[in-house]
């Protein structure tokens, strides 16, 4: 049996449908807590009114998860699982016309089957937990809801948007401040009490003040808190910074694995192309 026909035999043994089971959900991304970091603490249920779910099933057991976030444009995609099943659930249950996707390497092939898939960094996803985190003590300050102006004017320097005064209101930010200016933050992208997990976040330094070790500062800030009710605390990372890699490393935060964060445009078929003019023929030849 050729290779496609394996692949195809694959997917007709495949289901995949639309799930809201947290349940369910919750215990196939318990097979990779710390990939599946962002996943699991949008099951809490602030998070989960803004998901979309797909799953694949084979045999009745869930083989792949497709999770669509919205309310960002373009929407994350994250996907786990085999590819037969990410591949199926992309092309009938989540199908968004522009995305910004996290995957692993091995699964690009199953999301490509459906989009064109730009060219982008690979990440790094590291972590810690209370045995291995190493404190880098510092003067730093917790931020409060209302010195997100102050945040945002930080941020503008590398950020495309905004944040809202509920990040930090929701989450936690700590900044270190020179002459009175904050020159130096880091938050949190989502927490999960229910799961004891959290993501670190948003870490930024002003170009006038790196390489003093503030961004090494405020991280250990965020992650000493997150630790005090989390069991594990993830962060991402380009592969090719050295310097954020050793300054986390320092910090006793771990490697887990490399993924990929790519932007993704659905693929349109050569009909769908021819579609639009002919169905403008037809409404001429009527009028006529």
């Amino acid at each position: 049996m050729t290779t496609r026909a394996v692949a195809r035999r694959e997917r007709e043994s495949i289901s995949v449908h639309e799930t809201t089971d947290r349940a369910m959900l919750r215990a196939f991304l318990e097979t990779d807590r710390l990939f599946a970091a962002y996943a699991l603490c949008d099951l809490d249920d602030r998070e989960f009114l803004r998901t979309r779910w797909g799953v694949a099933t084979s045999g009745g057991r869930p083989v792949a998860v497709v999770l669509q976030y919205a309310g960002y444009s373009p929407q994350p995609i994250f996907v786990m699982g085999e590819n037969a099943g990410i591949e199926g659930i992309l092309a009938s249950v989540i199908k968004p016309r522009t995305a910004y996707l996290a995957a692993r390497l091995e699964n690009l092939p199953a999301v490509a089957a459906r989009y064109r898939v730009d060219a982008g960094p690979e990440m790094v996803r590291m972590w810690t937990d209370r045995a291995h985190f190493r404190p880098f003590p510092a003067e730093v300050e917790r931020l409060l809801p209302v010195e997100i102006g102050e945040l945002n004017r930080l941020y503008q320097l590398g950020f495309a948007s905004w944040l809202p005064a509920s990040a930090i209101a929701d989450g936690l930010y700590y900044g270190i401040r020179v002459g009175g200016r904050l020159v130096s933050a880091a938050g949190t992208h989502v927490i999960s009490a229910s799961a004891r997990l959290a993501v670190v976040g948003n870490v930024m330094t002003h170009t006038d003040h790196r390489g003093r070790g503030y961004a090494t500062a405020v991280t250990s800030a965020v992650t000493s808190e997150l630790l005090r009710f989390c069991d594990q605390v993830v962060l991402n990372v380009r592969a090719d910074n050295p310097p954020a890699l050793a300054a986390y490393r320092r910090l006793g935060y771990q490697t887990h694995v490399t993924f990929e964060e790519r932007l993704i445009h659905r693929s349109e078929s050569a009909w769908s192309g021819w579609a639009g003019p002919i169905r403008r023929l037809f409404a001429a030849r009527k009028e006529s």
